[in-house]
């Protein structure tokens, strides 16, 4: 096996460690979601962390309708339906109509959900200067072949899994 096979190799086995990490990173940025929201008072607040993003973009874009939703998330009319129920039953959002149309269903969020949102900012912000701290070794090249090399990834997934992202496949 020449050199570049056995990097290949390497880089294959590195992928799949860094896809277990990044999985249990998930339930680590749960765990500091609760944390934090516990900390600030909060006492409820969704169990996944697809709830907690839909209640930030809802507060990000507020007041938005379930497509939009559902494309600033990449994933389906039907699952941004079944969540936002579920917020709307657990009192997270509130739902509405604009005066001039009053068959299109908005969302904007409600005191409870905005506890939520500013507990999920503060967590997300944590996360991304820890991420760009990891990063500030790179130099430009490194970051721009890593950043190449992440979305040939993301299409190759898009392109071969069968999800929310990639109507195709379903």
């Amino acid at each position: 096996m020449n050199s570049t096979e056995g990097l290949k190799r390497l880089l294959y086995n590195r992928f799949l460690h860094f896809s277990e990490l990044f999985e249990q990173s998930v339930e680590v940025e749960l765990t500091e979601f609760a944390t934090q929201a516990r900390a600030l008072g909060l006492d409820t607040f969704p169990n996944n962390m697809t709830s907690i993003h839909v209640i930030d973009c809802i507060g990000s874009y507020e007041p938005i309708n379930n497509t939009s939703i559902a494309d600033k998330m990449n994933l389906s009319k039907a699952s941004i339906t079944k969540f936002s129920n579920k917020l709307l039953e657990e009192g997270y959002i509130k739902r509405s109509q604009l005066n001039d149309n009053k068959k299109e269903v908005y969302f904007s969020l409600s005191s409870k959900g905005k506890h939520v949102f500013k507990v999920h900012q503060t967590v997300h912000e944590m996360i991304e200067r820890r991420f760009i701290s990891t990063l500030s070794s790179f130099s430009e090249l490194e970051l721009q072949t890593t950043l190449k090399f992440i979305q040939i990834m993301i299409d190759q997934l898009n392109a071969y899994t069968p999800s929310e992202t990639n109507p195709e496949m379903r």
